[in-house]
């Protein structure tokens, strides 16, 4: 996972409430097990339209989505936050997210920034963003707005830890306990 401590970015504002993990990622690109190759099929019906945000010259190259109320909403599927993640999207922000959701984005260190309603409508209208994961603030237009994250996840995402990172930091101690083992227990490997 790659370590995310500050990131600074152009704005792709995506002013929809309720947006499905179906819209994010269609159905029938969900085939694949890896995590890469989804960014393409991302909001797939939507990028039919010519006018969608992400069809547009000038949101070219956006790092942050900044989108409406109840993003991630629907299926639990983790190929939202991975299509989002190949896309080029480091952090989303929106008033809420749906918690299965959130939590797939924290696991893969997709950045979901939680904010009010009407800091988020500033925020679409902002061209270039920062966010700060180390002060937890996110920074436009010389204004900070300070979100909230779980200090687990926080650290996760700055060391660019996922869960099997997180294991093998443990990898002494793993081998210690498997040299401590009695060999009438069914051995590893």
């Amino acid at each position: 996972m790659t370590p995310f401590v500050r990131h600074s970015g152009r704005v792709a504002p995506l002013d929809k409430a309720d947006v499905d993990t179906d819209q994010i990622i269609p159905k029938q690109f969900l085939k694949r097990i890896e995590r890469t190759g989804f960014g393409e099929f991302l909001f797939f019906d939507w990028r039919k339209d010519p006018n969608f945000v992400l069809n547009r010259p000038e949101y070219e190259g956006a790092s942050i989505l900044v989108t409406g109320p109840n993003f991630g909403c629907g299926s639990s599927r983790e190929h939202a936050p991975w299509a989002l993640q190949d896309y080029g999207f480091r952090a989303v922000i929106a008033p809420s997210f749906s918690d299965i959701f959130q939590a797939n984005c924290l696991k893969i260190g997709l950045l979901p920034v939680q904010l009010p309603e009407a800091t988020v409508r500033e925020l679409m209208g902002a061209g270039d963003v920062t966010v700060d994961l180390d002060r937890q603030v996110v920074s436009a237009d010389g204004v900070d707005h300070r979100f909230e994250i779980d200090e687990f996840s926080r650290i996760n995402i700055m060391e660019g830890l996922d869960e099997i990172g997180l294991t093998v930091r443990q990898e002494s101690a793993i081998a210690a306990f498997e040299e401590k083992r009695p060999d009438w227990m069914p051995a590893l490997g």
